[in-house]
């Protein structure tokens, strides 16, 4: 029987990237599990079964807990110092060190990539921008960390034996940075969990991390151009200040901050559209939204492309709009209350189970076993 480690990049929060490791340490109930740190609130543990992470000296660094980010710089460090040689097959799910482990020639490597470091490849200007960082002292010390953090990125993709994506974008990314080409396993989507709801109410909702990236302040400044539509945002995080100040003194905009999983759930059923501005690696919310029978409007780029059908398409299930502006959003709006009414909830509800939880254990473990048998046949 073979020994498994699966090793993520760090506990903080359960979101998307701990969904598939929920899915993971259930495919692998024996495996042992790693991380740079593990600061996950207790409610929110209950997916890893009462297992306790192998962690790295990053979890007793000064400040860890709250500013863990800090310590990107040391995480190549931390994170080759944890010993897997004990394991025959070993699973990585990265979005930025995981798959760095140090693995020797009778190891199987196989790393479900979320996404290359964003930040430290093709949108390095952009998080520096949004970072304050690009400009001065401290830009200048943030670039060169960049840099050798993409000379260490590229040492650590070489000892990945079998790179899997979790959509065809980010295989292309992959194919980009790495020169590797990826198989395509989509991410698990609890389908199950979502009410199936044709009958709607007369608003608009997003619902993400409140966080530059996410671009919820171009959908508020969209909705506060359109006095006639209800939006409700739902979400926590650094960009909040900023979001209420949009918001302010526009009745038609409501935020809800954090909300119980539940309750988004009943809210994304009873929503006219769920809106979705972010270039997202693969984006969980959109399918959990058509899984409640609720229509997207999207930014036509990233995995969203591959979870939504566009009105041009067979049995669509949104809107794409093609700029990252309010007045981009504002013009898909205006186009879904137009022709919206060829999106049928049932069709979206159809395309939203092509992601469901058991199709990810299938064909994710089916891939781990191909590889597997390969790679004991050509030892």
């Amino acid at each position: 029987m073979k020994r498994v480690a699966l090793v993520h990049d760090w506990l903080t929060v359960y979101a998307g990237a701990e969904r598939v490791l929920e899915q993971l340490l259930a495919l692998y109930p024996e495996a042992d599990l790693f991380a740079v740190c593990d600061f996950l609130p207790e409610d929110q543990r209950g997916f890893l079964g009462g297992r306790t992470p192998h962690t790295t000296f990053i979890q007793h660094l000064p400040g860890a807990q709250r500013r863990y980010r800090s310590y990107l710089p040391l995480m190549p460090l931390a994170i080759e110092q944890l010993d897997l040689s004990g394991y025959d097959l070993v699973i990585s799910d990265p979005h930025a060190v995981a798959k760095g482990v140090l693995t020797g020639p009778h190891q199987l490597h196989v790393s479900y990539v979320h996404t290359p470091m964003r930040y430290a490849w093709d949108l390095q200007h952009q998080y520096l921008r949004e970072s304050g960082l690009d400009r001065g002292l401290k830009g200048a010390l943030a670039r060169y960390a960049l840099h050798r953090l993409r000379q260490w990125d590229l040492r650590a993709a070489a000892g990945v034996d079998v790179f899997v994506a979790n959509s065809r974008f980010i295989a292309r990314r992959i194919r980009k940075t790495y020169r590797r080409e990826a198989e395509v396993v989509y991410p698990p989507v609890d389908v199950a969990r979502f009410a199936f709801q044709a009958d709607k109410d007369d608003y608009y909702l997003t619902a993400s991390r409140l966080v530059p990236y996410k671009r919820v302040n171009l959908i508020v400044e969209a909705f506060a151009r359109m006095p006639d539509k209800r939006l409700l945002v739902v979400g926590d995080g650094p960009e909040r200040s900023k979001i209420e100040h949009l918001a302010a003194g526009r009745p038609n905009i409501e935020l809800r901050g954090h909300v119980p999983s539940e309750k988004l759930a009943g809210l994304m059923a009873r929503a006219r559209a769920f809106v979705f501005a972010a270039e997202e690696d693969f984006g969980i919310a959109p399918v959990e939204a058509q899984a409640c029978g609720t229509p997207v409007i999207a930014y036509g780029r990233g995995g969203a492309l591959e979870t939504v059908r566009g009105l041009d398409a067979e049995a669509p299930t949104g809107v794409f709009f093609d700029a990252q502006t309010p007045e981009a959003i504002i013009e898909a709006v205006g186009r879904f209350e137009r022709e919206g009414a060829t999106i049928h909830p049932e069709a979206c509800r159809r395309n939203a189970e092509r992601f469901s939880t058991e199709r990810f254990r299938e064909e994710f473990a089916g891939l781990v076993e191909r590889e597997w048998h390969r790679f004991q046949t050509d030892a």
